[in-house]
Formats: structure tokens, sequence, C-alpha cells
């Protein structure tokens, strides 16, 4: 996907979350974040529009000293739907008049606005899954968007320590691991060296990895994301087992 692309999926993905809870009951709890509620997911998403928003306009140049910003939250847990969408809208209108290209703080590896609409995008995709998986129902994520959030997913988790600390014990000697789509195009190989880990930019298909996870692009992404167990039956694990289970044991976003 190209970034011009990602502000209309955070609006369609929005639209999706808000549809699947707005006449759900905001207690049912949510199994893929232990702890929360549905009341809670939709809370948590809709700050991440608005804290997002805010340092869009703001177009900061290092990291914040504050994370406090007027959510506006409503008076009563059941008019969280509607202050989503209200959320997504505030968004959609700063998405619009911001310039996707121009330089700024992120806390990953693009230094530019669009960092943050595609991080967005997919904080909001996950969480619409997290509510749909807690009401029994099965999601559906379009392919491009999933081939795009593994990239983004893999790309920025190497800069991800602060809040994703046991990204640290991802290290290895020299050690690779490959995830690779079954529906179509998508290769990603990791170096896992003793000091550190990141994502193999040149011409990983031609390169044998130590380890492969191999399922649908869908899949894949809801497995990195810790949504769908990699040892189930949608994935075929090719390689050193303890490679595998390391990774996932220390890669949680």
């Amino acid at each position: 996907m190209k970034p011009a692309q990602h502000g209309a999926a955070v609006a369609a993905e929005s639209a999706a979350f808000v549809a699947t809870v707005k006449a759900a009951d905001l207690s049912t709890p949510v199994p893929t974040c232990p702890g929360w509620s549905l009341a809670d997911l939709t809370q948590h998403a809709g700050s991440v529009h608005r804290w997002f928003s805010e340092l869009l306009r703001r177009r900061i140049q290092q990291p914040p000293a504050s994370r406090e910003v007027d959510l506006r939250l409503p008076e009563q847990p059941d008019g969280f739907p509607d202050w989503l969408a209200a959320s997504a809208a505030e968004a959609a209108e700063v998405f619009a008049a911001t310039d996707l290209d121009a330089p700024m703080w992120a806390w990953g590896v693009d230094q530019h606005a669009r960092f943050w609409v595609r991080r967005m995008l997919f904080e909001t995709l996950v969480h619409r899954v997290d509510a749909e998986l807690a009401l029994g129902l099965s999601p559906h994520i379009d392919r491009a968007l999933a081939v795009d959030g593994i990239d983004e997913f893999l790309t920025n988790l190497p800069f991800a320590f602060p809040f994703a600390p046991l990204t640290a014990r991802l290290r290895a000697a020299d050690r690779t691991i490959r995830f690779s789509c079954t529906d179509g195009d998508g290769d990603w190989l990791v170096a896992l060296r003793p000091d550190g880990f990141a994502l193999v930019a040149d011409g990983p298909e031609s390169r044998t990895a130590d380890a492969t996870v191999r399922g649908t692009a869908a899949d894949l992404l809801l497995a990195l994301y810790g949504r769908l167990d990699h040892r189930g039956d949608a994935f075929r694990l090719l390689g050193d087992p303890d490679l595998i289970a390391h990774w996932f044991a220390h890669s949680a976003f």
C-alpha cells in the first residue's frame, strides 16, 4: 500500500470497529487483551486516534514530554462507539490537512508524518479484530492490508523496546527467521545478531533461513501480533523450532 491510501484505510477500519461494538454489550471481556472489556478496548482505540492526531497537528520534532490530550470522553460507557466514530472523523480531518512527507519525529524507522497514519491504521485494525474475536466473529483482513501490516510490524519492531521490553532478548549468533505468505507475494527475512535484530531488505527470497513460518498474509499478521497461535494448523513451521519459539516468546507488541 502507498502512504496516501492509509488514511482511507484508517477510516474503513474505524467504521468496521464502530459497527462491531455499536450493538454489543460493552462489558464483554476481550480475551486477546487480558483484563479489558469492549468498553476498555474502544476507549483505547479512540484515545490513540486523538493522541496521534495531536502529534500530527503539532508536527513534533522530538519525543513528547507529556501524553496529555483532551480526550473528551463520553459521560457513560455506552457512548464509546459514537465517541470512537468522532475520534476517527477528527483524525481524518487532520490527515487531510497534513503533508504526509513532512519531517517529523517518530519512534520507528520512518521519520515523517506518514509514520503516524500507518501506525494508527494497524493499531485500529488489530483492535477491530480483538473486538470481533471477543464477540465470536471471524475477522476478515484484506490481503494487501495484511501484507502492508506485516511489513510495518517487522520494520518497526526493533525500535519498540520502550514499550515492548522483551524484544531486547531477540538476540542470537547470526540466525535468521523467515515469514512467508502462502497466498501470494510476501516474504520477510529477519536476522538475529548478538547485538540486536533487523529486517533484511536485500533479496530475502534468495537466502536460506534457519527457521520459516508460512501462512496466509492475514494469519501471519495476526500471529505476529499474538492474536493467532503460530503452532496452529494455519501455519507450516520449517527449520529450527526453538528459534521460532524464541521469536514468538519475545516479540509481543
